[in-house]
């Protein structure tokens, strides 16, 4: 059988899949929608009627099931694969920061999926989305338009027995493993006197990426893999830690699956290479 003829044979089942592929796309984001919206019109009058002691783990709650529904649906349908389970031994541990690297939209979901007490510091057009934002303030998510109060309010959660997902990032990956680290989570972690403990998200794909359009169509199955690693006691020097930190992400993080552009920026690839 000639090359051509089979090649030809395999164009039907190459466009079934990519047929599947934009279905299982519209299904996916479909459905996030639709949860968000009905959870929405559930928190908008929780929020000014329930007690705040009551609204918040209401709140968390909701959003570790919606999501943990969210992304099994993802699982059934064959779209992602996750391996999350190593998120499961920090949900009895006390107060800490949970540190993850930050390569796409789906990192705070995968996480508050698997972690039921779980405050977040989250992007103020978020928190004011329609879809989003209703539930995340029931959930006593924190905003991070005003630096003051985001760092007050994170501390009185880690205070108060919360555990705070913090993006050393800052933002969605651009620079090769990571961005340049940000010093809240150090500072938060000095004022509060609790753990770091860093997680790295690995995933073979640059869906929802920065700069990745919302209805561009990811090859299927995509593959997502959550890893914890060291737990940092509260820094003394937020700016060193911060450099150490970054540091840390970028030795553990090189061997990984290359999301990002060729020509994207690069890290230094070792501790080393920084230090020389």
């Amino acid at each position: 059988m000639s090359a051509d003829r089979v090649s030809r044979s395999s164009l039907p089942r190459r466009w079934l899949h990519r047929l599947y592929e934009y279905g299982a796309l519209w299904f996916g984001l479909g459905l996030l929608g639709m949860i968000s919206l009905a959870w929405t019109l559930l928190a908008v009058p929780l929020y000014y009627i329930l007690p705040k002691h009551w609204a918040v783990p209401l709140g968390r709650w909701a959003s570790t099931t919606g999501f943990r529904i969210y992304l099994g649906a993802l699982s059934l349908i064959g779209a992602c694969r996750f391996d999350l389970s190593a998120l499961d031994s920090l949900r009895t541990e006390g107060p800490l920061i949970v540190a993850p690297n930050h390569p796409c939209l789906l990192d705070a979901l995968m996480v508050i999926s698997r972690l039921p007490n779980m405050a977040c510091i989250m992007k103020v057009d978020i928190v004011d989305n329609a879809f989003l934002g209703a539930g995340a303030r029931l959930a006593g998510y924190i905003r991070n338009d005003a630096q003051l109060s985001m760092i007050k309010q994170s501390v009185a959660e880690l205070k108060n027995g919360s555990q705070l997902l913090i993006f050393p990032e800052g933002t969605r990956t651009t620079r090769w493993p990571v961005n340049v680290c940000k010093g809240t989570a150090a500072l938060i972690a000095s004022r509060a006197r609790v753990p770091i403990q860093t997680v790295f998200i690995e995933t073979d794909s640059a869906y929802l990426g920065k700069g990745w359009p919302l209805f561009r169509r990811p090859p299927m199955p995509i593959t997502y893999r959550i890893r914890l690693g060291r737990r940092f006691d509260p820094p003394e020097k937020a700016g060193a830690f911060t450099e150490e930190l970054e540091r840390y992400f970028i030795d553990e993080l090189r061997d990984a699956p290359r999301f990002l552009p060729p020509d994207a920026p690069q890290a230094a690839e070792s501790s080393a290479a920084r230090l020389t």
